[in-house]
């Protein structure tokens, strides 16, 4: 074998032979077959374009210049057109004079042979575009996956965009965990109104209005700061649900969105907890002239849940005799003093040491409160606040 015929072939490169006279089909055929091409006839520039219209592209188009009907310049230029077809390359085979090579390039072809052609030159120009073919196959294939790849990242992006949206939204009212659980389910039903039994906490710090009248505004803000913080720390830890906090109050509550059987037990500790953490934070205001205690108001009873606002800007609210009750808890409760109802004093778990304080009137509660005061509980249970 040549060296000409040793040159190896891409796999399954095709040329489309385009001439009107059969003996020039057969010799061509003989030429390019044998050396690994796949061979395609047309006999008319008519033909050929159905050809490319309807089956696979070839790699290569060899295109004799004289034929009836479309000549290989008008056939040329309707491969040009056509851009399923534009980027096939076209080789035309041609006489020798200068003026038809000319109208060859104008027409869009890539290279020219002429008449009569060597058989060296002929298979060294088309394996040289059948490389260019599949080099522009390559990266028409490389850029459509580029855009589904694309599109299928602008989707995972928006989606996670939401996804972010979504968790901020719910991380306003809710424990990170809690959050990130509700949107990893997709399920933000729990939005909607609904009734269910809650614990609630209240708290608030004792002699903040008249310390917020006397100190400069960054000092207040400084108190806030780390008393929401050394707070948000535990509400987070516990997985209670942040109702709102307004200054020094703070309302938590437990057992919902998320149920846990022991929500009272859990507000217990986890108010005994922030008492700790703001008598550390108490040392340090005292050391600058301020004091100021700490109160929790703790109750269980049912109330209505959900969504509350305005587009842009909504809470998630419980609304019930449940949250006043605690609230007016809070209200009584002494510095250090965590208040509770019979019925939250009856959900801790393990030792709890209390103080009862007997059937108490509370502003706008018509019965009397059987009221205890939290001294101390036994938080050597990791498992409490998960």
């Amino acid at each position: 074998m040549t060296a000409e015929g040793s040159a190896v072939v891409p796999e399954g490169a095709a040329v489309l032979v385009v001439d009107d006279v059969p003996q020039n089909l057969r010799l061509l055929d003989a030429v390019l077959s044998p050396r690994g091409f796949e061979v395609r006839c047309a006999a008319s520039g008519e033909e050929a374009l159905e050809l490319l219209a309807d089956g696979p592209l070839p790699d290569v188009v060899l295109l004799d210049v004289m034929m009836p009907g479309l000549d290989g310049y008008q056939t040329c230029r309707r491969i040009r057109e056509d851009p399923r077809t534009q980027f096939v390359p076209v080789v035309m085979v041609t006489a020798s004079g200068a003026s038809e090579k000319v109208r060859a390039i104008e027409a869009g072809a890539d290279d020219f042979v002429t008449k009569p052609f060597d058989q060296a030159e002929l298979l060294a120009r088309v394996r040289s575009l059948v490389r260019i073919k599949r080099y522009h196959d390559t990266v028409v294939a490389q850029a459509a996956a580029l855009a589904e790849w694309n599109e299928r990242l602008e989707a995972r992006v928006a989606a996670q965009v939401d996804e972010l949206g979504r968790l901020g939204r719910l991380r306003r009212f809710l424990s990170p965990q809690v959050a990130q659980l509700v949107v990893e389910g997709g399920d933000e039903s729990f939005l909607r109104s609904h009734r269910r039994e809650i614990t609630t906490v209240f708290t608030d710090l004792r002699g903040f209005t008249p310390f917020a009248e006397r100190a400069e505004p960054e000092e207040t803000m400084d108190v806030l700061r780390q008393y929401h913080a050394a707070l948000g720390e535990l509400v987070f830890r516990y997985e209670g649900t942040l109702e709102h906090f307004a200054g020094d109050g703070m309302l938590v509550f437990f057992n919902d969105p998320v149920p846990c059987p022991d929500a009272p037990d859990r507000a217990v500790r986890m108010a005994v907890e922030m008492r700790t953490a703001v008598e550390r934070l108490a040392l340090g205001w005292r050391r600058q002239g301020h004091e100021l205690g700490f109160g929790v108001g703790i109750a269980q009873g049912y109330a209505t849940l959900g969504r509350v606002g305005f587009s842009g800007r909504y809470d998630y609210a419980a609304i019930g005799t449940v949250t006043n009750l605690a609230a007016r808890l809070c209200a009584m409760a002494g510095p250090g003093q965590v208040l509770v109802t019979q019925r939250v004093l009856d959900g801790v778990e393990g030792p709890v040491l209390s103080r009862e304080l007997g059937p108490v009137e509370l502003k706008g509660i018509s019965r009397l409160v059987d009221v205890h005061e939290v001294l101390d509980v036994d938080l050597v249970r990791p498992e409490a606040a998960r």
